[in-house]
């Protein structure tokens, strides 16, 4: 893939995952290709692989057109994640993670820590909570020297609110969300503590545990459509019919 169709692909992949279009919405190659300053040929390979990546759906007149994210598809999404984090956490403890690996988690915790352990969280610390969080998760799956699991992960990061930050805590309230990440980020600390004693069974649990939070918040999202719209803009491709 050259440059120019990667750039299109991830461009266009992020305006959907943003809910720049709706479900229904036809794709059509030339407004594209303009909108995004590019030729017709990269956008049409682009439109190619989102399809293929279950984002994007054939039009019955021909094309692509937005597709519509269940609810259910989103939750199972967020439970396979868990699944295989836990496993790439559980293979991290048995096989030993490596000093450098354990020192960039525990620089992971530390920023969680400055983040999320104070009286009231601001939109920056919130931010330098969902870079660290992202950060966190990385460690793990780059760590656990599985290639057919990061492979999986990455197919997996390409759905809907999937990956780990994309469903942080959205409560009506800073403060409540404040209290769901503390939680989450000792889980992040529990996790650690079991890779670090070798404890993979436990390290396993923790990692399916974990995204019980973002499970809850969907939940949460769906029953609060005003909210979720103003929060994460991508919610309104969610419908169940």
């Amino acid at each position: 893939m050259d440059s120019q169709q990667s750039r299109v692909l991830v461009h266009l992949r992020d305006l959907i995952l943003k809910g720049e279009f709706v479900p229904g919405e036809r794709l059509a190659e030339i407004p594209l290709a303009e909108r995004l300053g590019a030729s017709r040929t990269p956008v049409r390979l682009a439109l190619s692989s989102l399809e293929h990546e279950g984002l994007i759906e054939l039009s019955p007149n021909g094309g692509y057109q937005m597709r519509r994210f269940t609810s259910k598809e989103i939750a199972d999404a967020i439970r396979v994640r868990g699944v295989i984090e836990g496993f790439a956490a559980r293979l991290l403890a048995e096989d030993g993670a490596p000093r450098q690996l354990l020192r960039e988690l525990r620089e992971c915790l530390d920023a969680g820590d400055k983040a999320v352990n104070k009286a009231d969280m601001g939109l920056d610390d919130y931010a330098a909570y969902v870079e660290m969080n992202d950060r966190f998760h990385a460690l793990i799956m780059q760590g656990c020297g599985n290639v057919a699991l990061q492979r999986v992960m990455d197919m997996l990061d390409r759905q809907p609110f999937a990956s780990p930050s994309a469903m942080l805590p959205m409560q009506s309230s800073m403060e409540e969300g404040h209290q769901w990440m503390k939680q989450a980020h000792r889980t992040h600390h529990a996790m650690v503590q079991a890779i670090e004693r070798g404890q993979g069974s436990r390290a396993q649990a923790l990692g399916e545990e974990h995204v019980e939070i973002a499970r809850m918040n969907l939940d949460y999202a769906l029953e609060s459509p005003e909210l979720a719209k103003e929060l994460l803009p991508g919610i309104r491709l969610v419908g169940d019919k």
